[in-house]
């Protein structure tokens, strides 16, 4: 889209032809004129008034408009873009220890680990959350940062979707998992910080006892959402015929629980895809992108090309008469120089 900044400038465009209708009918031969642009002083001065003068004038005319399309300070917009909308810190500490690997989790019939289900599900939660910055944090034996804080969410749900289980190890650091999560959100604002915590089974490896490191994190007013993933029942082959076990009898519901409440989160538990499909859908309710989107419309100056072409058009209205003038003085000093043979005789 094309715009004007002073677009009272072009009020000038008329000038002109107001100045011609106005200008006297006959003028005194003694008034100025510019020797060095015999164009301009026949159209001021009018001497220049046959049918050929009229291209001189129009280009003129269209040298005068370009200036003062330039003196608007025209600029080309461009379609707006979206810039990420500040909504919450959010870092996302991800179990991918050896339980993970435990297929109790089934879509359309179908087993799938617990790892690839949060993979999924997960990744779909990152993908919706426009606006916020999103860190991921992985933990097994060990916890280590996967991705900072950033607005790049294909990044954090593509290192997330590659991570193979049991790279950090097979047992389950919850309390150094939180530990790095406060350490990375300390230089956020403090309205903004949230960890969301997904685990299947208890803390048994780490520095650092899980309710201290909660207890540091509600210090620094750091949220934290625990999630105890697994289901609590599944039907396995034995010697005798299949039987049911509960495979999630390691998780750690209760320390869990005093994480969350201590820092002022939640603590929900997902049995199944459906469940850890509404826990994140209830997430995105308790923390919400408040803030309305900006935009941002590039704007481009192209005041210089108008400006250009009436500077071309200007330059050549002077060379073309300066040039003609050249030639015609050129042509009557070669009539005017006296014939070789004629002044040998006389």
């Amino acid at each position: 889209m094309l715009e004007f900044a002073w677009p009272w400038a072009l009020a000038a465009a008329p000038l002109p032809l107001i100045a011609m209708l106005l200008r006297p009918a006959s003028r005194d031969e003694s008034a100025l004129r510019v020797p060095f642009y015999p164009l301009a002083s026949d159209f001021e001065a009018g001497a220049a008034r046959g049918p050929r003068s009229w291209p001189k004038r129009a280009l003129m005319l269209i040298a005068w408009a370009l200036l003062v399309g330039a003196a608007s300070h025209p600029h080309w917009v461009s379609e707006p873009i979206t810039l990420p909308a500040q909504g919450r810190d959010l870092m996302l500490a991800v179990d991918i220890s050896g339980s993970m690997g435990t297929q109790d989790m089934f879509v359309n019939n179908t087993a799938y680990t617990r790892l690839e289900i949060v993979k999924t599900v997960v990744g779909d939660f990152v993908e919706r959350r426009q606006g916020d910055r999103l860190g991921l944090i992985l933990f097994g034996s060990q916890a280590y940062l996967q991705t900072p804080l950033t607005f790049d969410r294909n990044t954090v749900r593509s290192l997330l979707i590659e991570t193979p289980r049991g790279v950090a190890g097979d047992k389950t650091a919850i309390g150094d998992a939180i530990g790095l999560g406060v350490k990375r959100l300390l230089d956020r604002p403090e309205s903004s910080r949230v960890l969301i915590l997904l685990t299947d089974g208890v803390n048994n490896i780490g520095e650092v006892a899980p309710l201290k490191a909660a207890e540091l994190a509600a210090s620094q007013s750091i949220r934290i959402h625990t999630i105890g993933f697994g289901a609590d029942q599944l039907r396995v082959p034995g010697l005798f015929g299949s039987r049911n076990v509960n495979p999630s009898a390691s998780l750690d519901a209760e320390t869990l629980t005093g994480i969350a409440d201590s820092t002022g989160g939640v603590f929900r538990r997902a049995r199944t895809t459906r469940e850890l499909l509404d826990v994140y859908a209830e997430l995105d309710r308790l923390e919400p992108i408040d803030q309305d989107a900006e935009t941002f419309r590039p704007r481009q100056a192209i005041f210089m090309w108008p400006l250009g072409a009436a500077f071309a058009i200007s330059v050549l209205l002077v060379l073309v008469p300066l040039l003609q003038g050249l030639s015609g003085a050129m042509r009557r000093g070669e009539a005017n120089r006296p014939a070789t043979g004629a002044t040998h005789a006389g």
